[in-house]
Protein backbone atom coordinates (compact mmCIF):
# COMPACT_ATOMS: atom_id res chain seq x y z
CA UNK A 1 0.00 0.00 0.00
CA UNK A 2 2.99 2.62 0.66
CA UNK A 3 3.99 2.74 -2.91
CA UNK A 4 0.35 2.80 -4.06
CA UNK A 5 -0.33 5.78 -2.11
CA UNK A 6 2.97 7.30 -2.79
CA UNK A 7 2.77 6.96 -6.63
CA UNK A 8 -0.55 8.87 -6.63
CA UNK A 9 0.50 11.81 -4.12
CA UNK A 10 3.36 12.64 -6.45
CA UNK A 11 1.01 12.86 -8.99
CA UNK A 12 -1.78 15.21 -7.43
CA UNK A 13 -3.41 17.65 -8.74
CA UNK A 14 -4.62 18.82 -5.43
CA UNK A 15 -8.11 18.22 -3.14
CA UNK A 16 -10.08 20.64 -5.60
CA UNK A 17 -9.37 18.25 -8.47
CA UNK A 18 -8.34 15.05 -7.14
CA UNK A 19 -10.28 12.57 -4.38
CA UNK A 20 -8.03 10.07 -2.57
CA UNK A 21 -9.51 8.12 -0.03
CA UNK A 22 -8.54 4.34 0.86
CA UNK A 23 -11.66 2.08 1.79
CA UNK A 24 -10.58 -0.70 4.25
CA UNK A 25 -12.59 -3.63 4.42
CA UNK A 26 -12.01 -4.15 8.32
CA UNK A 27 -8.15 -5.15 8.25
CA UNK A 28 -6.45 -6.63 10.58
CA UNK A 29 -3.02 -7.78 9.14
CA UNK A 30 -1.80 -3.78 9.27
CA UNK A 31 -3.03 -0.95 10.75
CA UNK A 32 -4.36 0.72 7.60
CA UNK A 33 -5.44 3.99 9.01
CA UNK A 34 -2.13 4.69 10.62
CA UNK A 35 -0.63 4.16 7.48
CA UNK A 36 -2.49 6.85 5.80
CA UNK A 37 -2.04 9.30 8.27
CA UNK A 38 1.46 8.83 8.44
CA UNK A 39 1.68 8.93 4.36
CA UNK A 40 -0.89 10.94 3.40
CA UNK A 41 -0.46 13.81 6.46
CA UNK A 42 -3.98 14.57 6.14
CA UNK A 43 -4.36 14.29 2.04
CA UNK A 44 -5.92 11.00 1.80
CA UNK A 45 -9.04 10.26 3.37
CA UNK A 46 -9.76 7.31 4.99
CA UNK A 47 -12.96 5.05 5.74
CA UNK A 48 -13.43 1.65 7.86
CA UNK A 49 -15.92 -0.84 6.95
CA UNK A 50 -17.35 -1.74 10.21
CA UNK A 51 -16.83 -5.46 9.34
CA UNK A 52 -15.48 -7.72 6.15
CA UNK A 53 -17.94 -6.92 3.74
CA UNK A 54 -15.69 -8.68 0.85
CA UNK A 55 -13.60 -7.24 -2.56
CA UNK A 56 -17.26 -6.53 -4.15
CA UNK A 57 -18.95 -5.01 -1.59
CA UNK A 58 -15.63 -2.58 -1.19
CA UNK A 59 -15.74 -1.52 -4.44
CA UNK A 60 -19.38 -0.55 -4.32
CA UNK A 61 -18.26 1.09 -1.35
CA UNK A 62 -15.56 2.80 -3.05
CA UNK A 63 -17.84 3.92 -6.12
CA UNK A 64 -20.95 4.93 -3.39
CA UNK A 65 -18.34 7.56 -1.90
CA UNK A 66 -16.60 8.56 -4.92
CA UNK A 67 -17.26 12.03 -5.64
CA UNK A 68 -15.22 12.96 -8.64
CA UNK A 69 -16.26 12.41 -12.47
CA UNK A 70 -13.62 9.78 -13.08
CA UNK A 71 -12.99 6.98 -10.79
CA UNK A 72 -9.88 4.83 -10.42
CA UNK A 73 -9.97 1.50 -8.05
CA UNK A 74 -6.54 1.70 -7.22
CA UNK A 75 -5.74 -2.09 -5.45
CA UNK A 76 -3.34 -1.84 -2.64
CA UNK A 77 -0.63 -3.11 -4.14
CA UNK A 78 -0.50 -1.98 -7.10
CA UNK A 79 0.83 0.97 -7.95
CA UNK A 80 1.10 4.05 -10.84
CA UNK A 81 3.96 5.45 -13.19
CA UNK A 82 4.18 9.37 -13.28
CA UNK A 83 2.03 10.81 -15.96
CA UNK A 84 -0.69 7.94 -15.88
CA UNK A 85 -3.63 10.63 -14.48
CA UNK A 86 -2.68 13.63 -17.43
CA UNK A 87 -2.33 11.04 -20.05
CA UNK A 88 -5.97 9.67 -18.88
CA UNK A 89 -6.98 12.95 -18.61
CA UNK A 90 -5.64 13.45 -22.15
CA UNK A 91 -7.32 10.76 -23.66
CA UNK A 92 -10.59 11.72 -21.81
CA UNK A 93 -10.27 15.11 -23.11
CA UNK A 94 -9.63 14.55 -26.75
CA UNK A 95 -12.59 11.52 -26.80
CA UNK A 96 -15.02 13.18 -24.78
CA UNK A 97 -17.73 10.84 -26.07
CA UNK A 98 -15.31 7.64 -23.89
CA UNK A 99 -16.82 6.25 -20.90
CA UNK A 100 -13.59 4.48 -19.72
CA UNK A 101 -9.75 4.94 -20.56
CA UNK A 102 -7.17 2.92 -20.09
CA UNK A 103 -3.24 2.61 -20.47
CA UNK A 104 -0.76 -0.18 -20.89
CA UNK A 105 0.73 -1.79 -17.98
CA UNK A 106 3.46 -4.01 -16.62
CA UNK A 107 3.18 -7.46 -14.47
CA UNK A 108 5.03 -7.02 -11.74
CA UNK A 109 7.15 -9.47 -8.95
CA UNK A 110 5.68 -9.20 -5.25
CA UNK A 111 9.05 -7.71 -4.89
CA UNK A 112 9.07 -5.28 -7.53
CA UNK A 113 10.58 -6.54 -10.20
CA UNK A 114 9.23 -6.07 -13.19
CA UNK A 115 8.09 -9.28 -15.28
CA UNK A 116 6.69 -8.21 -18.83
CA UNK A 117 4.37 -5.81 -20.52
CA UNK A 118 1.14 -6.43 -21.54
CA UNK A 119 0.50 -6.84 -25.48
CA UNK A 120 0.53 -4.15 -27.56
CA UNK A 121 -3.02 -3.20 -28.27
CA UNK A 122 -2.17 -0.01 -30.37
CA UNK A 123 0.98 1.78 -31.78
CA UNK A 124 -0.85 5.63 -30.48
CA UNK A 125 -3.54 6.40 -28.21
CA UNK A 126 -6.86 5.86 -29.66
CA UNK A 127 -9.85 3.27 -29.97
CA UNK A 128 -7.98 -0.45 -30.61
CA UNK A 129 -9.35 -1.89 -33.62
CA UNK A 130 -11.87 -4.43 -33.02
CA UNK A 131 -12.20 -3.83 -29.38
CA UNK A 132 -14.99 -5.75 -28.39
CA UNK A 133 -13.87 -9.18 -30.38
CA UNK A 134 -10.77 -8.23 -28.07
CA UNK A 135 -12.16 -7.91 -24.99
CA UNK A 136 -15.02 -10.52 -25.55
CA UNK A 137 -12.87 -13.34 -25.64
CA UNK A 138 -9.90 -12.72 -22.94
CA UNK A 139 -9.04 -9.86 -20.32
CA UNK A 140 -6.48 -8.02 -21.80
CA UNK A 141 -6.98 -4.90 -19.17
CA UNK A 142 -5.71 -4.95 -15.38
CA UNK A 143 -7.54 -2.87 -12.72
CA UNK A 144 -4.73 -0.11 -12.25
CA UNK A 145 -4.37 0.48 -15.74
CA UNK A 146 -8.62 1.44 -16.24
CA UNK A 147 -10.30 4.70 -15.28
CA UNK A 148 -14.21 4.69 -15.96
CA UNK A 149 -16.52 8.27 -15.76
CA UNK A 150 -18.57 8.04 -12.79
CA UNK A 151 -21.76 8.42 -14.89
CA UNK A 152 -20.54 5.25 -16.36
CA UNK A 153 -20.57 3.16 -13.17
CA UNK A 154 -24.31 4.72 -11.81
CA UNK A 155 -26.12 3.47 -15.33
CA UNK A 156 -24.02 0.30 -15.40
CA UNK A 157 -24.15 -0.76 -11.42
CA UNK A 158 -21.16 -2.18 -9.53
CA UNK A 159 -19.09 -5.32 -10.00
CA UNK A 160 -20.99 -8.55 -9.24
CA UNK A 161 -21.47 -12.56 -9.25
CA UNK A 162 -18.06 -13.76 -8.51
CA UNK A 163 -15.13 -12.99 -6.58
CA UNK A 164 -12.66 -14.42 -10.17
CA UNK A 165 -13.43 -12.41 -13.34
CA UNK A 166 -15.75 -9.53 -12.45
CA UNK A 167 -13.27 -7.28 -13.42
CA UNK A 168 -13.41 -8.85 -16.96
CA UNK A 169 -17.23 -8.71 -17.02
CA UNK A 170 -17.12 -5.15 -15.94
CA UNK A 171 -14.71 -4.17 -18.99
CA UNK A 172 -16.75 -6.24 -21.26
CA UNK A 173 -19.96 -4.37 -20.17
CA UNK A 174 -18.37 -1.00 -20.23
CA UNK A 175 -17.52 -1.72 -23.87
CA UNK A 176 -20.87 -2.48 -25.03
CA UNK A 177 -22.38 0.39 -23.59
CA UNK A 178 -19.39 2.88 -24.42
CA UNK A 179 -16.45 3.48 -26.19
CA UNK A 180 -14.02 2.78 -24.49
CA UNK A 181 -9.98 4.80 -25.36
CA UNK A 182 -6.46 3.48 -24.52
CA UNK A 183 -2.92 4.83 -24.19
CA UNK A 184 0.02 2.35 -25.05
CA UNK A 185 2.17 3.86 -22.54
CA UNK A 186 2.60 1.46 -19.54
CA UNK A 187 2.13 3.77 -16.53
CA UNK A 188 0.38 1.52 -14.66
CA UNK A 189 1.78 -1.71 -12.33
CA UNK A 190 0.11 -4.69 -11.56
CA UNK A 191 1.37 -6.79 -8.77
CA UNK A 192 1.85 -10.44 -8.80
CA UNK A 193 2.30 -12.34 -5.40
CA UNK A 194 0.60 -15.30 -3.90
CA UNK A 195 -1.48 -13.79 -1.35
CA UNK A 196 -5.06 -12.41 -2.02
CA UNK A 197 -7.90 -13.16 -4.01
CA UNK A 198 -6.49 -14.56 -7.02
CA UNK A 199 -4.39 -16.88 -5.50
CA UNK A 200 -6.78 -18.32 -2.53
CA UNK A 201 -9.41 -19.18 -6.10
CA UNK A 202 -6.64 -20.96 -7.72
CA UNK A 203 -6.15 -22.86 -4.34
CA UNK A 204 -9.87 -23.83 -4.21
CA UNK A 205 -10.77 -23.80 -7.67
CA UNK A 206 -13.14 -21.28 -7.35
CA UNK A 207 -11.22 -19.88 -10.38
CA UNK A 208 -12.87 -22.34 -12.96
CA UNK A 209 -16.24 -22.18 -11.98
CA UNK A 210 -16.16 -18.28 -11.66
CA UNK A 211 -14.66 -17.78 -15.03
CA UNK A 212 -17.21 -19.90 -16.61
CA UNK A 213 -19.71 -18.40 -14.76
CA UNK A 214 -18.23 -14.98 -16.45
CA UNK A 215 -17.96 -16.43 -19.91
CA UNK A 216 -21.69 -17.07 -19.35
CA UNK A 217 -22.49 -13.61 -18.75
CA UNK A 218 -20.45 -12.23 -20.90
CA UNK A 219 -22.36 -13.61 -23.83
CA UNK A 220 -25.15 -11.52 -23.22
CA UNK A 221 -23.39 -8.18 -23.51
CA UNK A 222 -21.82 -9.20 -27.16
CA UNK A 223 -23.64 -9.00 -30.70
CA UNK A 224 -25.96 -12.25 -30.82
CA UNK A 225 -24.21 -13.46 -33.90
CA UNK A 226 -20.77 -13.24 -32.59
CA UNK A 227 -21.72 -14.77 -29.30
CA UNK A 228 -21.00 -18.64 -30.20
CA UNK A 229 -17.57 -17.90 -31.60
CA UNK A 230 -16.72 -16.10 -28.61
CA UNK A 231 -17.65 -18.22 -26.11
CA UNK A 232 -15.77 -20.93 -27.82
CA UNK A 233 -12.76 -18.43 -28.06
CA UNK A 234 -12.96 -17.29 -24.40
CA UNK A 235 -13.20 -20.82 -23.01
CA UNK A 236 -10.10 -21.71 -24.99
CA UNK A 237 -8.32 -18.82 -23.78
CA UNK A 238 -9.35 -19.56 -20.39
CA UNK A 239 -8.40 -23.18 -20.44
CA UNK A 240 -5.11 -22.66 -21.69
CA UNK A 241 -4.16 -20.45 -18.61
CA UNK A 242 -5.69 -22.31 -16.54
CA UNK A 243 -3.93 -25.76 -17.48
CA UNK A 244 -0.67 -23.62 -17.74
CA UNK A 245 -1.15 -22.39 -13.80
CA UNK A 246 -1.53 -25.78 -12.63
CA UNK A 247 2.25 -26.40 -12.27
CA UNK A 248 1.76 -23.13 -10.19
CA UNK A 249 -0.49 -24.68 -8.21
CA UNK A 250 1.36 -27.90 -7.64
CA UNK A 251 4.51 -26.09 -6.86
CA UNK A 252 4.04 -22.73 -5.81
CA UNK A 253 0.94 -23.81 -3.51
CA UNK A 254 2.21 -26.94 -2.99
CA UNK A 255 -0.76 -28.44 -3.83
CA UNK A 256 -0.96 -31.69 -6.24
CA UNK A 257 -4.81 -32.85 -5.75
CA UNK A 258 -5.92 -29.26 -6.35
CA UNK A 259 -3.07 -28.93 -9.00
CA UNK A 260 -4.86 -31.98 -10.85
CA UNK A 261 -8.22 -30.97 -10.44
CA UNK A 262 -7.43 -27.46 -12.30
CA UNK A 263 -6.03 -29.34 -15.24
CA UNK A 264 -8.83 -31.20 -15.16
CA UNK A 265 -11.31 -28.35 -14.98
CA UNK A 266 -8.77 -26.59 -17.83
CA UNK A 267 -9.63 -29.50 -20.32
CA UNK A 268 -13.54 -29.78 -19.44
CA UNK A 269 -13.75 -25.83 -20.81
CA UNK A 270 -11.68 -26.70 -23.69
CA UNK A 271 -10.24 -30.04 -24.73
CA UNK A 272 -7.29 -29.67 -26.74
CA UNK A 273 -3.46 -30.88 -27.14
CA UNK A 274 -2.56 -28.77 -24.55
CA UNK A 275 -5.10 -28.76 -21.71
CA UNK A 276 -4.61 -32.88 -22.41
CA UNK A 277 -0.81 -32.05 -21.90
CA UNK A 278 -1.16 -30.48 -18.85
CA UNK A 279 -3.43 -33.61 -17.05
CA UNK A 280 -0.93 -36.46 -18.30
CA UNK A 281 1.78 -33.74 -16.91
CA UNK A 282 0.33 -32.95 -12.98
CA UNK A 283 -1.01 -36.95 -12.82
CA UNK A 284 2.31 -38.51 -13.31
CA UNK A 285 4.06 -35.88 -11.03
CA UNK A 286 1.48 -37.03 -8.46
CA UNK A 287 2.07 -40.66 -9.32
CA UNK A 288 6.25 -40.35 -9.39
CA UNK A 289 5.66 -38.47 -5.89
CA UNK A 290 3.34 -41.10 -4.78
CA UNK A 291 5.92 -43.73 -5.48
CA UNK A 292 8.85 -41.68 -5.01
CA UNK A 293 8.40 -38.56 -3.01
CA UNK A 294 9.32 -39.84 0.25
CA UNK A 295 13.23 -40.27 -0.83
CA UNK A 296 13.32 -37.37 -3.22
CA UNK A 297 11.08 -34.64 -1.09
CA UNK A 298 11.69 -35.22 2.58
CA UNK A 299 8.88 -33.78 4.48
CA UNK A 300 9.89 -30.60 6.14
CA UNK A 301 12.51 -29.20 4.07
CA UNK A 302 9.91 -26.36 3.59
CA UNK A 303 11.29 -25.97 -0.41
CA UNK A 304 8.53 -23.63 -2.16
CA UNK A 305 8.80 -22.85 -5.64
CA UNK A 306 6.71 -20.17 -7.01
CA UNK A 307 6.49 -19.27 -10.81
CA UNK A 308 4.25 -16.18 -11.74
CA UNK A 309 1.98 -16.62 -14.98
CA UNK A 310 -0.12 -14.28 -16.33
CA UNK A 311 -2.40 -14.76 -18.79
CA UNK A 312 -1.88 -13.60 -22.36
CA UNK A 313 -4.18 -13.76 -25.38
CA UNK A 314 -3.77 -16.67 -27.80
CA UNK A 315 -6.42 -15.36 -30.59
CA UNK A 316 -7.98 -12.46 -31.61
Amino acid sequence: MPQALVSILMQDPGPELMQIEVIDDCSTDIDVEGLVCSIGKGRIGYFRQPQNVGSLRNFETCLNRSRGQWVHLLHGDDYLEPGFYEEVADLFVAYPEAGAAFTGYYQVRADGELLYPNPTLSEKPGYVENWMDIVGQSQPIQPPAMVVKRAVYEQLGSFFAVRYGEDWEMWVRVSANFPVVHSPRRLANYRMHTAGISSECFQTGENIKDISKVISIVQTHLPPGKRRRMEKLARRNFALYFARTSDMVYHGYRSPSQALRQAIGAMRMSANRITCYYVLKIALKILIRYRFGQIREPAGTGRTSIRKITFKPTDR
